[in-house]
């Protein structure tokens, strides 16, 4: 239900968007939905996982306002993916809900400066296994979901190019599943199902053409914990290579570098666990549409 809930709403935000944006030019919408064949590889990721040949479908989207000095930016992003090997059982290989909104309003003195308020929020749809074991959980819906909210500098000298800067922001992890929570999985305290953090951020994004039909979109996420040990940053990497190949046919590979402190992942089949640095892979080529 929490799930339906989440995606209802920005199909709501989307759908008042797009009315708009048929009335006037104040609103920009536009997405790409694609299926892809993809190879996939994965080294300690902690959302669970195994290298395979795969299925996967992605579908991101835009609502984007503009007026005066105001700027609106939302995204929703998701991607899932399932793999059948042989008379194996069906895994997942791709997991992916994030939803990102960014309120600005230019600086009077500079006008590539925004007076900037932002939230991002990403969980994952389906449980994830330190495959081939599926006995036991390693995430799930909500387990873990993270919500971010921050009021800070954004300077975009370009439509290429953001640096998004806050000395103050929240960092909210959330493990709703009982038997991660039990477990103490991704920094909650066992038993609890929420943990927050007090902190600094840095984002950059990146959007450009690499070569014709070509574009490189790469995002950079830095946070510090005031509250504890803020010498140690939670580093999130995301960046995708887009290569058209038709109006119809593309392909994407897709990365994603992932590191937190406060995150123990399986090392072993012994149970034991450490800090590791999470990586994903993907490269697919399939049917693509952008609208």
């Amino acid at each position: 239900m929490k799930k339906l809930s989440f995606i209802l709403l920005f199909i709501s935000i989307i759908t008042f968007a797009n009315a708009q944006q048929k009335k006037d030019t104040l609103w920009t919408v536009n997405g790409q939905a694609s299926v892809n064949f993809s190879q996939v590889s994965f080294s300690n990721w902690v959302a669970g996982g195994e290298n395979s040949v795969s299925g996967v479908g992605i579908f991101n989207i835009n609502a984007n306002y503009a007026k005066d000095r105001v700027s609106w930016e939302n995204t929703f992003k998701t991607g899932y993916g399932l793999l059948k090997e042989e008379d194996d059982q069906v895994v997942k290989t791709e997991d992916k809900f994030e939803i990102n909104s960014k309120y600005g309003v230019q600086c009077r003195r500079n006008e590539h400066i925004f007076h900037t308020v932002y939230a991002n929020f990403n969980t994952q749809f389906a449980p994830g296994y330190n495959y081939p074991n599926t006995d036991d959980k390693i995430s799930a819906w909500f387990a873990p979901a993270y919500l971010t909210t921050a009021a800070g500098i954004d300077y975009k000298p370009s439509d290429k190019f953001s640096l998004f800067v806050t000395p103050l922001s929240g960092k909210f992890t959330f493990v709703t599943d009982e038997e991660l929570s039990n477990q103490g999985a991704f920094g909650v305290e066992p038993g609890e199902t929420a943990r927050a953090e007090l902190g600094a951020i840095v984002k950059s994004e990146l959007k450009t053409p690499v070569v014709k039909n070509v574009d490189l979109n790469t995002t950079l996420t830095l946070f510090s914990n005031y509250l504890n040990n803020p010498q140690n940053i939670d580093v999130n990497w995301d960046a995708q290579l887009n290569m058209k190949i038709n109006d119809y046919l593309s392909a994407n590979l897709m990365t994603t570098l992932i590191y937190d402190h406060d995150i123990l992942v399986p090392i072993d089949d012994n149970g034991n666990t450490g800090r590791r640095i999470q990586l994903k892979q993907l490269f697919g080529v399939g049917l693509s549409y952008k609208f």
